[in-house]
């Protein structure tokens, strides 16, 4: 890492990438004592993956294979953890509980499999490592141009950081006889085109080759495209609306928007684990007093109007005592906010600053993979990506509403706004395109 702290890897599929970092992680557990973390996008990929995975070549388990017994003075089953004879320890973990992880003395972390993981948990977990001076390294395959290929790009101009991309071409790793089979058995798999676009982003490690099973993939690319996602600043005297996806256990998240005549102006977006109604009432009032913004609609799912045992009172209630504005979006079907989404895409310009946060989530929200079927199934994965896609189909489905809430300005305060601030107004449909 050339004396940094930092290191963001994009190798290509079966380069071994986990057991490169298995290994560095055991020398670098005995030359210091501390606690190491190997974290997955999901916790419960944990065990299959790397805590009961075995190297086919070998026959024996991968962990063992990179921490030899000699070093180990316990292990723990129940928790995927081993305690070396040092002092050290060594445990896997999952981006999507990055808020329930204590520890101190945190000294070394792996992301495997950055560009699925929830890009909060590095923002977690960094404060650790800055405490005691720790490393970090960030290993996966492209998944588009989200926050990894951010990240990549950023640490390949800095020097403090190391960044590297390797390709199969680059590392020869596998025959082309073996590299055939794979291009065809994505093919049988997904599909001529799918299946090429999974080959060129797994093994050629490209990062504008569509995400296999992607809700919004095309929609996506267009923005980039358009140069939709640039710096934005609110049209002075427009409410700013919120939409909601209200979690509990899991993650609350949310998008800031204001409706300008046929365009939406994605200002900003938000999310939070583990914390109540209190934490949102606060960041609200924060953000909208530092960012003079003029509060807008809180636009809710349904739910919203459960009671609670607790308390009796639905969390539309709590919201309206703490000087919110909820208004239920309309109640259709899970497809039909994805439709509704799709053709809501094309009139959105995004702040650049939604970039690694809730645009890479819908860059990242996708069906989820049946292995036993061999398909894609009609429901999407839940991952970190759901939230902020599902707080997104509920802009969607609620920006009409929105327009008629307050009227709009003339269109030359848009054009002063983009002028003001250099940017290109895109091009954006008046009307909603054909449903797919």
């Amino acid at each position: 890492m050339n004396g940094g702290k930092r290191a963001v890897c994009c190798w290509h599929r079966r380069a071994g990438k986990d057991d490169v970092l298995l290994h560095a992680t055991a020398v670098a557990a005995m030359e210091r004592v501390g606690n190491y973390w190997h974290m997955l996008p999901q916790y419960a990929q944990c065990r299959k993956a790397l805590w009961d995975g075995v190297n086919g070549n070998t026959g024996r388990r991968r962990i063992f294979e990179a921490f030899p017994p000699e070093i180990i003075e316990s292990t723990r089953e129940d928790e995927m953890k081993i305690k070396f004879i040092n002092g050290s320890t060594w445990q896997l973990v999952g981006s999507d509980k990055y808020n329930t992880l204590v520890g101190a003395g945190i000294v070394g972390a792996t992301f495997s499999e950055w560009a699925l993981s929830n890009p909060n948990a590095y923002a977690y977990i960094s404060p650790m490592l800055r405490e005691t001076n720790g490393w970090a390294a960030f290993i996966s395959t492209p998944r588009g141009k989200n926050h990894f290929w951010k990240m990549l790009t950023s640490a390949k101009g800095k020097p403090n950081w190391f960044g590297q991309t390797l390709s199969i071409s680059d590392t020869k790793a596998l025959t082309q006889e073996q590299l055939d089979e794979a291009l065809a058995e994505y093919v049988d798999l997904f599909g001529e085109d799918v299946g090429q676009a999974l080959y060129e982003q797994e093994y050629d490690v490209s990062f504008v080759a569509a995400i296999p099973g992607a809700y919004y993939a095309r929609e996506i690319v267009n923005i980039r495209k358009e140069g939709r996602l640039c710096e934005l600043q609110a049209v002075p005297g427009v409410p700013v609306h919120t939409s909601w996806d209200l979690g509990v256990s899991d993650d609350t998240a949310l998008w800031h928007f204001q409706v300008v005549g046929p365009q939406i102006l994605v200002l900003g977006c938000h999310a939070n684990s583990g914390v109540g109604l209190d934490y949102y009432e606060h960041y609200m009032r924060e953000t909208y007093a530092a960012k003079c913004w003029t509060p807008g609609i809180d636009f809710v799912p349904h739910d919203a109007r459960q009671r609670e045992w607790t308390s009796g009172r639905g969390r539309m209630e709590t919201m309206m005592a703490m000087g919110f504005k909820p208004q239920l979006v309309p109640n259709v079907g899970l497809m039909d906010g994805i439709n509704a989404a799709r053709r809501t895409l094309p009139l959105c310009v995004f702040d650049i600053d939604t970039e690694m946060t809730g645009l890479s989530a819908l860059e990242n929200y996708r069906r989820k993979w049946d292995e036993n079927k061999k398909a894609f199934s009609s429901g999407p994965e839940h991952d970190w990506a759901s939230h902020y896609a599902d707080s997104y189909r509920y802009l969607a489905l609620s920006w009409r509403q929105a327009r008629t809430a307050a009227p709009s300005p003339p269109a030359t305060t848009m054009q002063n706004v983009f002028e003001a601030e250099g940017i290109t107004p895109p091009k954006l449909r008046n009307t909603p395109r054909r449903r797919r």
